[in-house]
């Protein structure tokens, strides 16, 4: 029995670690991780490598003919919330998460619309790489170091090991940065997270509706 490529083979496990870590999410509900929770997530993760219908290929190959491959800020984002359920641990400081959501959404907006041939920007070539793109990455993960944000230069850290690996079919930094699906989980989390912001402008403060009423 030949075994996949390298390739297929990081990018089915992506898939996978992705789709337990919504289950994990839609399992647990903000309650205890359970013991049959992890079991559950075990049948999950196996049931996901068996093979399936008439070309008799793995689900989760199935599952990436739809997805596409899932960018490495996306699974690692996925597995640091999995293992944090599976141990109890609190998640991610909001501050961390919606920093990295919210640069994610910016270089989405740079991305997307000219990759859709919307301008005569090439955004999308930086990321054979280009000596001014690293430069910008090293800029903003500094910057971001500074002010005690950590996890996004963790995150475009592992991105860059990967892509000088070459551990995903695509040879552009782009595809290990980003991905649609993680575009479109930034931009919703930037939008609650605005949400949120709002509503506590609206409340009045304990204090101040104290002295108001005195």
């Amino acid at each position: 029995m030949q075994l996949p490529p390298m390739t297929d083979l990081v990018a089915m496990l992506g898939i996978n670690l992705v789709l337990c870590a919504a289950c994990a999410r839609l399992l647990c509900r903000g309650q205890v991780f359970k013991v049959w929770m992890r079991w559950v997530l075990a049948v999950i993760f196996i049931a996901l490598c068996l093979p399936v219908g008439p070309a008799h290929i793995p689900a989760l190959a199935y599952i990436r003919g739809v997805s596409s491959d899932l960018s490495v800020t996306l699974v690692l984002l996925a597995c640091v919330a999995l293992v944090r359920r599976l141990r109890g641990l609190p998640m991610l400081a909001r501050s961390e998460s919606t920093s990295v959501f919210v640069a994610v959404a910016a270089a989405a907006l740079l991305l997307y619309p000219a990759a859709l041939g919307w301008g005569d920007l090439d955004t999308y070539r930086p990321g054979f790489g280009s000596a001014a793109m690293l430069l910008v990455l090293f800029v903003l993960c500094a910057a971001f170091w500074l002010q005690g944000l950590k996890l996004l230069p963790l995150l475009v850290s592992a991105a860059l090991l990967a892509w000088a690996a070459g551990l995903m079919e695509s040879t552009n930094l782009w595809d290990y940065l980003m991905d649609p699906w993680l575009a479109a989980s930034a931009f919703v989390e930037c939008l609650r997270a605005g949400v949120t912001r709002l509503r506590q402008r609206g409340k009045p403060v304990p204090g101040k509706a104290l002295a108001l009423n005195g």
